[in-house]
């Protein structure tokens, strides 16, 4: 039997049959649906002069899922990616693994779970409490190590099917952490997570937070839509309520699981992000067509 830290890596089987059901389903993935929208996509994308993407079936079916195979959101999903990268262009152009070597290997600011939970998604975890230390790791790195990953996770058709759980743990978590959470970090991280994300995000956890935790998510609060909102659940040290989303049978005792303790890192992480730079350096040459002036 293989050890999670065995399991660690990038999923790039085709969909199972359970899986594609689920495409159906949910997705409207069907033979006719993906063929006509893949058609009309590929006709939009090369209508659009302000857009450069490649737009092979493969690829165009990663902003197909996520808004259920309808062209038009899409394509509008492609334009908010563009325009998010260019806005953050200080953070995110030519954005590589090596670039943040250090918060992957010697900080436990993010991790991954290495197994999916019990409907197939990929659990994220976010540190936000007493193990990050903000004068070594800033926020705006800590996205950045998100974004990365999420760039691992576009690769995964099961996870392009199935969607993304996020974990926020803020244990022990003190005023140094509030004070490097600013507003501007608010902003950024809700306004790709809302607008500018091609996955499913389906739920949001927020555990062990303690009562400081309300100062941090008043700055948070107002950029808050609706359709997020419904999906983030707040359960302090209430393991129980956690497991009424997530079973318990797919989550480490961390979380009052039934799988052993977590005992792997970002750093195990980090040599399978750094597996896919070529395809991280080819996300990074599109988006908006820069004007020559």
């Amino acid at each position: 039997m293989t050890t999670p830290r065995e399991r660690i890596g990038i999923q790039l089987a085709p969909l199972t049959q359970q899986q594609q059901q689920l495409a159906r389903e949910e997705l409207r993935e069907t033979p006719e649906n993906v063929a006509e929208a893949v058609v009309a996509l590929r006709e939009l994308l090369r209508a659009d002069p302000t857009l450069h993407y490649r737009d092979d079936d493969d690829f165009l079916i990663r902003f197909l899922r996520p808004t259920k195979y309808y062209p038009k959101s899409a394509h509008e999903l492609m334009k908010r990616a563009a325009v998010f990268k260019d806005k953050h262009s200080d953070l995110l152009r030519n954005l590589l693994p090596t670039d943040e070597e250090d918060a992957f290997v010697n900080h436990t600011v993010v991790n991954v779970l290495a197994d999916r939970d019990h409907k197939d998604r990929r659990v994220l975890i976010v540190n936000c409490g007493g193990s990050w230390d903000p004068s070594k790791v800033t926020a705006n790195q800590m996205f950045k190590l998100f974004y990365l990953i999420h760039e691992g996770a576009m690769l995964e058709p099961q996870t392009q099917v199935a969607g993304v759980v996020v974990i926020m743990d803020f244990k022990n978590m003190s005023l140094k952490q509030v004070r490097g959470l600013s507003p501007s970090f608010s902003m950024l991280l809700l306004s790709f997570i809302q607008d500018a994300m091609p996955l499913r995000l389906k739920e949001v956890h927020i555990v062990k937070q303690p009562y400081i935790f309300n100062m941090v998510f008043t700055m948070f609060k107002p950029f808050i839509r609706e359709k997020l909102r419904n999906r983030m659940f707040f359960h302090g040290d209430k393991m129980e309520s956690l497991h009424k989303h997530l079973d318990p049978s797919h989550l480490p005792e961390d979380y009052g699981g039934k799988l052993p303790k977590i005992d792997y890192t970002s750093k195990d992480w980090y040599p399978v992000i750094c597996d896919i730079t070529d395809e991280i350096k080819e996300w990074n040459s599109y988006g908006l067509v820069q004007q020559s002036k």
